[in-house]
């Protein structure tokens, strides 16, 4: 909590200095708009785990439809591609192409609440200096949790586009668990179309597909537990390829931070206990013949108290 209160510090004296009239709820309303209506490409690193990817990215809004576009510039060479909700990867070495439908749009770069103004109860929203990125401008946008149970993080916004540039994403001690970075940056007037043409190998197809929606309500299980300002987005019910296994999957939403908790029958070992990969926690635990597994991109405590939870109606 220490880095929390010194953060604080940091972002309230860079606060006073900055002349704009916009507060931090609508900076990034502003951002949140233009994402969804201009065109743009450039060169994006992705830093995450330890580990380095470098890729072009491009998006462009067609008839209201957001579509991105990432293209790999080092092994394995792939390209991942967005029409609103259905992402399609292909990789280029081996021919093989992944295609999913989200339930809900989901940007590459950066995760934005639709409605920033209603969050003052979960997080300071402060505008917290400049710097240049990608040789351009940029406003800091500090996003700082009033708890323990979600991840603070900086949000680098171009001062001529109102586009995001960099976005780190910090641990509750400060240090640096996330980071996307543009090191070239350009918005377009109009869409290149050698730009916009995506690879088109002879693929080997792969679907992956929620079976049904549902409502948590009729589930055989209660969620008792998750952190204020989550809400629900949705709760689906997938059938695995391979397994045949069904699984349903609810997914938790405070505008920045998701969680995802997944049920499914107990196998023969049922799993339990907490999992840390960088930025992303899960944590498993047996309910009766219940497998739950709780998992996101936020701290490790928010996922074990939402697991904690679980429990199974009763009739």
């Amino acid at each position: 909590m220490r880095f929390f209160i010194v953060f604080f510090l940091a972002i309230s004296c860079a606060a006073a200095q900055e002349s704009s009239s916009l507060n931090g709820q609508q900076w990034l309303k502003k951002v949140g708009d233009s994402m969804k209506t201009l065109n743009y490409h450039g060169t994006v690193i992705f830093m995450k785990n330890g580990q380095i990817d470098t890729m072009k990215y491009q998006h462009t809004v067609e008839n209201g439809i957001e579509n991105e576009r990432l293209t790999s510039l080092n092994s394995p060479l792939r390209e991942v591609t967005r029409k609103s909700n259905e992402i399609s990867c292909i990789f280029k070495e081996t021919h093989k192409k992944i295609e999913s439908q989200h339930p809900i749009d989901r940007s590459f770069i950066v995760d934005l609440p639709a409605h920033p103004e209603r969050l003052d109860e979960q997080y300071l929203l402060a505008v917290a200096g400049q710097e240049m990125i990608a040789m351009r401008p940029a406003q800091i946008i500090a996003v700082l949790p009033k708890d323990e149970l979600r991840y603070a993080r900086k949000i680098w916004v171009d001062k001529a586009s109102w586009l995001p540039l960099k976005i780190e994403v910090y641990a509750l001690d400060g240090s640096t668990l996330e980071q996307v970075l543009f090191t070239e940056f350009e918005v377009d007037t109009l869409a290149s179309d050698q730009a916009s043409a995506p690879m088109h190998p002879q693929v080997e197809n792969r679907h992956l597909h929620a079976e049904n929606n549902g409502a948590l309500e009729d589930s055989a299980f209660r969620l008792g537990n998750w952190p204020a300002g989550f809400k629900e987005v949705f709760f689906i019910r997938n059938a695995m390829q391979q397994s045949k296994k069904i699984v349903d999957h609810l997914l938790l939403s405070d505008g920045f931070s998701n969680i995802s908790v997944y049920f499914e029958p107990k196998g023969e070992h049922g799993i339990e206990g907490l999992k840390s990969l960088g930025p992303v926690n899960s944590f498993s635990r047996v309910v009766g013949d219940l497998q739950v597994t709780v998992l996101g991109e936020v701290p490790s405590q928010a996922v074990e108290f939402v697991a904690n939870g679980v429990s199974v109606r009763r009739n």
